[in-house]
């Protein structure tokens, strides 16, 4: 039976891949308010420096053109000229205020995670065109969390703006009385008194709402127990099969190791703890280690010893010690030259003195 988990079962901190997987694939968290704030502040910047600009420019364009229109030509080529002229001059007005709020919506999303390159929303899915599930994220907790937020948030801005117009409406009401030029500027003046007014209540509702989308994103990347588990699996390894490797190689380092022991030259014993076999020939610079163990191993070592005729020298103190400070295929150190020296030394005396008999024995 297959198993599912739920929300509930969602204990563990998100990891480090589980971060980097959900921004590859855009799952990150991102508030509309903080990218609404900067478009709004966008604004607000264009509206307190481009607009008086802005507006001239556009008006001295329209001037001329209107106060010309006897000398115009109406042909196809002139009114073409004409009409590229206009939309140049008025595209040369609009250019930097336009770039203000691009680099405003673009500022909105960046200074709320880093740069994401990601087709992954693009991609056509069921879950979007099922009704079932479009009803269900229709009234879902999360939609109706939505619809609250959107409906405070419409009253405090409603609530801020009256408060900002409501001392105006002197003024509101003469303005049909005022020349263009005065127009112009108490319609701007009042313009930027609400847009501050908004921005400073929208700078509060951005901040609040970002950190609810940014702790609700964190809490929909824990993860359960199982999924931590298999992810560690995945990036080091199963830890079965990493014992199991670890077991086949100790296996082949000991039969490499058993297979050396019949060319030791001397194997020294604790006597059943340790064994620990050296090979020295001649011209070589010092003895080194073929093989070693403790307990069964060590015994092994000594009936293979035994069943090749390698000499097995009992000698705790040195065993232990060579047991301890040499590796397998490894010169024995310099502090212990001198007592492998005196075991090795009298293995060739016997060795010598077995020879010298043998070959008496076959004189006679």
């Amino acid at each position: 039976m297959a198993e599912h988990d739920d929300d509930s079962d969602r204990s563990e901190e998100p990891t480090h891949k589980k971060l980097e997987d959900a921004h590859e694939k855009g799952n990150v968290a991102k508030s509309q308010e903080v990218s609404a704030w900067f478009v709004l502040s966008g604004a607000t910047l264009v509206l307190l420096v481009f607009a008086q600009g802005l507006a001239g420019g556009v008006a001295g364009t329209f001037q001329g053109l209107l106060g010309n229109l006897h000398a115009i030509p109406f042909d196809t080529g002139a009114v073409h000229s004409l009409v590229w002229k206009v939309v140049l001059s008025v595209f040369a007005a609009l250019a930097l205020p336009l770039l203000t709020l691009v680099a405003a919506a673009l500022a909105g999303n960046l200074v709320q995670h880093r740069l994401v390159w990601s087709v992954e929303p693009m991609k056509p899915k069921l879950s979007k065109i099922s009704p079932l599930k479009g009803f269900k994220r229709l009234f879902s907790a999360q939609s109706l969390v939505n619809f609250a937020k959107g409906l405070a948030k419409l009253v405090i801005v409603s609530v801020v703006m009256f408060a900002i117009a409501w001392p105006e409406r002197d003024r509101l009401g003469g303005l049909v009385s005022l020349d263009p030029d005065m127009l112009l500027m108490t319609v701007r003046e009042l313009a930027l008194k609400l847009l501050a007014g908004v921005v400073a209540i929208m700078a509060v509702v951005a901040a609040l709402d970002f950190a609810w989308q940014r702790h609700s994103w964190h809490q929909r990347q824990k993860m359960t127990k199982r999924e931590v588990k298999d992810e560690h699996k995945q990036m080091e390894g199963d830890p079965l099969v990493r014992a199991k490797l670890r077991q086949v190689r100790a296996e082949r380092s000991r039969k490499r190791m058993m297979a050396q022991v019949p060319d030791a030259t001397v194997v020294v014993t604790n006597p059943t703890h340790y064994a620990v076999a050296l090979k020295y020939e001649v011209g070589m610079a010092a003895p080194v280690c073929l093989a070693k163990g403790t307990d069964q191993l060590a015994r092994r070592i000594r009936e293979i010893a035994e069943a090749a005729d390698v000499p097995v020298i009992e000698n705790p103190p040195l065993a232990r010690t060579l047991h301890t400070g040499v590796e397998i295929d490894e010169e024995i150190k310099p502090e212990h030259y001198k007592a492998v020296a005196q075991v090795i030394g009298y293995v060739m005396q016997v060795r010598k003195a077995s020879d010298w008999r043998a070959n008496r024995g076959g004189q006679g």
